[in-house]
């Protein structure tokens, strides 16, 4: 005879939370419980995580401790790829996606070697040994169509560097409940490099835009993943407005060094602030449309949000969804990675992270070691220049030993905070940027 399989504690408080706790810590909830934990849910949940915690009487109901939140069964593969830190973690291999974990986001300028890999069809092999002559067509609604090589751009127009941000749209998507489709990254979707190029709206102007002109339609050289050569992998755009921002650029290094293959080389668009997909690698044309392009990955639910928040997992409706433009807020612990365990005795923890907020800044950020009862602010640094991300420092004072989550919280220009649980769900799990918790124990 079969035995039925139970969920995992995860899968419990995803899908019935009060049975979760009934079955976890042998008791029933209910409005006595005011939803938070009693003393018998205490001692099975302190028993479970192998210490006290100190705060547990803040703690929500519902709330699955970061400490038994990543069950080691589920975790991905780590990646192996030429020139990537070992740590990288594999999400899928048909197209290539790796994240970064959060805690090897702690630096400034992030490493290419630490730099999160998102693909959307196949890396193409026909890569010139001499860079500097692949070729870049811009056409359209434009008054002189320009087919310029690399070598052409970089002595034709002025080659600037920034450090900027891209982001994966999909960023933290493993949040949602329902699951969305899609890779179910964590926040290291993110890399923050230095990047030297040209800007998009130099060349663009060479080629004297029309006004007619809306949106930019992107085309690169990555094969489709069915060998179709009739198929784009992806075919996206932006306004014209963002096409001349000047931190769009097209790119050719990345840290100082010939952008690599795998990250796009040797020719990318970056638009910063926005959805990586409109950062296109291995850029080769460049159409200027008049009107909102649709190319593939720009209809549908692709890269698009709801106007009207949708009920988690109903069916779209295409009248509802937009292009998502803008990244949402974001802010998470670099200095220490979910599950880290300090020394007996410790009563102080260094923290760092980053922090950042699509076309926005951030204006503050938050730390708490007491499930959110009270909060503590942080230094938080100013970009290096537009859409480069913000790092921030604060010390926290621990009372004791025993489990503690640290819970990070952004807020930007306008005043909006990070939720506490993933919002605005939707079929293909764009936006989700939840408060950054992480686990830390202190042997007693």
């Amino acid at each position: 005879m079969a035995h039925k399989r139970e969920r995992s504690l995860v899968e419990l408080y995803r899908d019935d939370p009060e049975r979760a706790d009934a079955i976890a810590f042998g008791r029933r909830t209910g409005p006595s419980r005011r939803g938070f934990l009693g003393g018998a849910g205490l001692a099975g949940l302190g028993a479970l995580i192998g210490t006290q915690i100190p705060f547990a009487a803040n703690m929500p109901s519902g709330l699955v401790p970061m400490a038994l939140a990543q069950a080691p069964a589920n975790a991905p593969k780590t990646l192996t790829f030429p020139g990537k830190a070992p740590g990288l973690l594999l999400l899928q291999e048909r197209p290539l996606v790796a994240e970064t974990p959060e805690h090897m986001l702690d630096d400034d300028v992030t490493p290419t070697e630490k730099f999160f890999i998102r693909n959307n069809g196949l890396v193409p092999d026909a890569i010139p040994s001499d860079v500097n002559t692949w070729r870049l067509t811009i056409d359209g609604e434009v008054n002189t169509p320009l087919q310029l090589t690399l070598g052409e751009m970089k002595q034709r127009f002025p080659v600037v560097r920034y450090k900027l941000q891209m982001e994966c749209g999909g960023n933290g998507r493993n949040q949602f409940v329902p699951e969305a489709r899609g890779n179910q990254w964590g926040n290291g979707a993110i890399g923050n490099a230095e990047w030297t190029g040209v800007r998009l709206r130099d060349v663009l102007q060479a080629a004297g835009v029309k006004p007619s002109a809306v949106y930019t339609g992107n085309f690169g050289a990555d094969p489709h993943l069915s060998g179709a050569t009739d198929r784009q992998s992806i075919s996206r755009g932006v306004p014209i407005a963002k096409a001349m921002d000047e931190h769009t650029l097209l790119v050719f290094e990345m840290n100082g060094q010939p952008l690599p293959v795998i990250h796009g080389g040797p020719l990318r668009v970056l638009a910063p602030g926005w959805p990586g997909s409109a950062s296109h690698k291995w850029i080769n044309r460049i159409w200027i449309r008049d009107r909102e392009h649709d190319g593939a990955g720009m209809t549908g639910t692709s890269y698009r949000i709801p106007r009207v928040p949708m009920v988690p997992g109903s069916e779209a409706v295409n009248s509802n969804m937009m292009v998502m433009q803008s990244m949402p807020l974001r802010s998470i612990i670099t200095s220490h990675a979910n599950g880290t365990e300090l020394a007996a005795g410790a009563r102080e923890i260094a923290l760092r992270g980053s922090a950042w907020a699509g076309e926005k800044t951030v204006r503050a950020v938050d730390v708490s070691i007491d499930f959110g009862q009270t909060w503590q602010s942080t230094t938080l640094g100013a970009p290096a220049n537009k859409y480069s991300w913000q790092r921030w420092q604060a010390t926290v004072r621990l009372p004791s030993h025993g489990y503690f989550e640290v819970w990070a919280r952004g807020t930007d220009q306008d005043g909006i905070m990070q939720p506490h649980v993933a919002a605005n769900w939707n079929p293909q799990g764009y936006g989700a940027n939840a408060m950054h918790r992480v686990a830390v124990l202190v042997r007693s």
